[in-house]
């Protein structure tokens, strides 16, 4: 029980590595709070939205006192430079880079000794894809806020960041080219984040902060050449 009684807050945790997330917490004996937009037996809300953040934070302080670790898990959206509108462009800013910030300062004062802060970036905050801008760029962006965090925090609460790369949070199972292209072989899953989680809240890594660890099999280790080793540009 190695995270008896603390206090977990989880953005995002309804699905996919932030249920995963909550469930690896309370599996050792934290206290989880989670938000999510869909409904459930949760703190439902939008978390793009200034008043939400703040009833949300609220919530939690007037319950618990005092907050153990914050994780900035929600997802936000993905549309690129030909679809994206200037509002889609400004809620996945809101989701994905606003509201890791305004939830850290609405905790500032209630963050007990040992805090952390685990902000979800992407291996897209390093490598894109066509029409990707929104996500890429909130992702980008969580991960500069991390060491800056960091810094301004220094003493007071670690903060890093992790960037997951292909995480299947479903039932899939992949096989042929989708697996091989990854070096270990296999698409990742939500207890590969998981377990880094839990490992960067914990005593072990008091030495680690403003870090951004990259957590993708290696995918975006692998220099691609046309026509060596197998690959081959179809475009």
């Amino acid at each position: 029980m190695l995270y008896k009684d603390k206090i977990v807050v989880i953005t995002g945790g309804a699905h996919g590595i932030g249920k995963a997330t909550k469930e690896a917490f309370e599996a050792e004996g934290a206290i989880v709070e989670v938000i999510d937009i869909v409904d459930g037996e949760h703190y439902v809300g939008d978390i793009s939205k200034k008043k939400t953040l703040e009833s949300f934070a609220g919530y939690v302080i007037d319950k618990h006192g005092q907050v153990d670790y914050l994780i900035n898990n929600a997802l936000p959206i993905m549309r690129g430079i030909e679809q994206c509108s200037y509002e889609e462009f400004e809620y996945a800013m809101a989701v994905g880079v606003t509201a890791p910030f305004y939830l850290s300062k609405l905790f500032y004062e209630h963050f007990a000794d040992g805090a952390c802060i685990i902000n979800m970036s992407s291996s897209r905050d390093r490598m894109s894809q066509p029409q990707t801008e929104s996500y890429t760029a909130a992702k980008g962006g969580i991960a500069a806020l991390t060491h800056a965090l960091a810094v301004s925090l220094a003493g007071k609460v670690r903060v890093n960041s992790i960037s997951p790369g292909w995480i299947e949070t479903g039932d899939i199972v992949y096989e042929g080219p989708d697996a091989v292209q990854q070096l270990v072989g296999r698409v990742g899953n939500p207890t590969d984040i998981t377990n880094m989680i839990l490992f960067l809240c914990s005593n072990k890594a008091g030495f680690i902060t403003g870090e951004n660890i990259c957590i993708d099999g290696g995918m975006t280790k692998q220099m691609i050449y046309h026509d060596e080793h197998g690959w081959k540009y179809e475009g």
